[in-house]
């Protein structure tokens, strides 16, 4: 791991200090409801993966600051705060509106090719199954569209208007 990424990991558990939190997820334990065109299974396993991934982390807008207690119909919905650094400010995208706009073959395709700026592990992406992927993407249609687009990157030389946490920390 690069010192970039060890400094990213190292701030969000100081920023967000979840490094030792264990919090029982509201929804643990549910079932989701059937819907027809979707094989359940496979939707369960979607939810698990993205729930234990940490896609919510940046994609669902408060849900590191909640504890994961977000609730699940606003999950995935991307988010206006930024990471900056010196690739400029990203944002989380919202996955619902992607999945929406792409087959299961285009998903697998753009997750196991993708190449993003910090702080999305796109390498964890790329490593996964394509049986995996199809299951979070089978998660993300059940759940359906949902929120709007997550603010579009900006190069370094732009200050964000929103929140933001810089990387590396800036010195004290």
């Amino acid at each position: 791991m690069n010192t970039l990424c060890k400094n990213i990991v190292c701030a969000a558990f100081v920023v967000f200090g979840f490094c030792s939190v264990n919090v029982a997820l509201p929804d643990a334990g549910t079932s989701l409801e059937r819907k027809s065109g979707y094989d359940m299974n496979v939707v369960e396993r979607g939810r698990y993966l993205l729930r234990t991934s940490g896609c919510n982390d940046c994609h669902t807008a408060g849900y590191l600051l909640s504890e994961g207690k977000t609730p699940e119909d606003r999950w995935l919905t991307g988010d206006t705060f930024g990471w900056r650094g010196p690739w400029g400010t990203t944002y989380g995208t919202n996955l619902r509106l992607l999945a929406n706009q792409l087959t299961q073959a285009q998903w697998v395709d753009m997750a196991k090719s993708l190449k993003r700026r910090p702080p999305m592990p796109w390498f964890n992406l790329n490593a996964m199954t394509a049986e995996d992927l199809g299951a979070m993407y089978q998660f993300l249609r059940y759940l359906g569209p949902a929120g709007k687009p997550a603010p579009a990157y900006l190069p370094p030389d732009q200050e964000p208007a929103g929140p933001y946490a810089t990387f590396p920390a800036p010195p004290k």
